[in-house]
């Protein structure tokens, strides 16, 4: 079958990405959105197993293959294991050794103030945003094919502030500089690396806050230059877009999608 998109890589087959936290919300989106590209998924998900397992279900209704992996990407020493168990889901589907795009999504969110975050929550914050990022992109190198692409998830808190994500902003500054550091060091891979910067969507991420509550919602709609708050299918399709041929000499770039949040 004939896909949109072509690679360096090895073989005629289509591509293959890895989408962490893929079962709901801004992963599934991207997932499907891949899907309709052209692009074979597999996702990971950390508790949601029905709902990560209905995402396969909709890829493979529109003709793509796709797998669903459990992953805690806060728990660095279950990284190994979980090498394995992607190297054999990628033969025993796909009859190959390697993957081509790695999309660093999954989250999770807290909302403390400054002088109230604990240690806890930093730790906990910074194990999932970061160091799980870092760690688990080192374990997956070997396991990607030169000529593909890492895609990091950030956040419009990276650019402004609001109270309450001193710690979570943070983390995604870390993120932002750690995609340029990658950009270089893995240039000579053919591997670009970018970020995708997120405004306020509606989802169940941070307990459903910016979706459920009214006046939070309104009150970001009226701060966004198209006056309204951001859904996952805003950002599920740029995704895509950045895993196509047509997007290969984007690379070490902060790409956010708000709406125009904040200007």
């Amino acid at each position: 079958m004939t896909t949109s998109v072509t690679l360096t890589p090895s073989s005629s087959s289509s591509p293959i990405v890895l989408i962490t936290g893929g079962s709901r919300g801004l992963g599934r989106s991207a997932a499907l959105a891949a899907a309709k590209s052209g692009i074979d998924v597999v996702l990971t998900y950390r508790q949601q197993a029905a709902e990560a397992h209905a995402v396969v279900a909709e890829i493979e209704s529109l003709g793509r293959r796709a797998v669903a992996l459990a992953l805690d990407v806060g728990d660095v020493a279950s990284f190994g294991a979980f090498a394995a168990q992607l190297a054999q889901a990628l033969q025993t589907t796909w009859q190959r050794e390697r993957f081509d795009f790695l999309v660093n999504n999954a989250g999770m969110g807290v909302h403390t103030p400054f002088a109230e975050t604990t240690e806890a929550q930093f730790d906990a914050l910074a194990n999932v945003h970061f160091k799980g990022v870092f760690f688990l992109t080192q374990k997956l190198l070997p396991l990607m094919n030169d000529g593909g692409r890492i895609l990091n998830v950030s956040s419009g808190l990276a650019r402004f502030a609001l109270p309450g994500y001193a710690a979570y902003a943070a983390m995604k500054g870390a993120i932002e500089v750690l995609s340029r550091y990658l950009a270089k060091e893995l240039g000579p891979r053919g591997i670009a690396v970018n970020v995708v910067a997120p405004g306020a969507i509606e989802t169940d991420f941070g307990d459903g806050a910016v979706r459920d509550n009214a006046q939070l919602n309104a009150f970001i709609a009226s701060q966004t230059a198209l006056g309204r708050v951001g859904v996952p299918d805003d950002i599920g399709p740029l995704v895509a877009a950045l895993l196509q041929p047509s997007t290969r000499w984007v690379n070490a770039q902060r790409v956010e999608a708000s709406g125009g949040m904040f200007l």
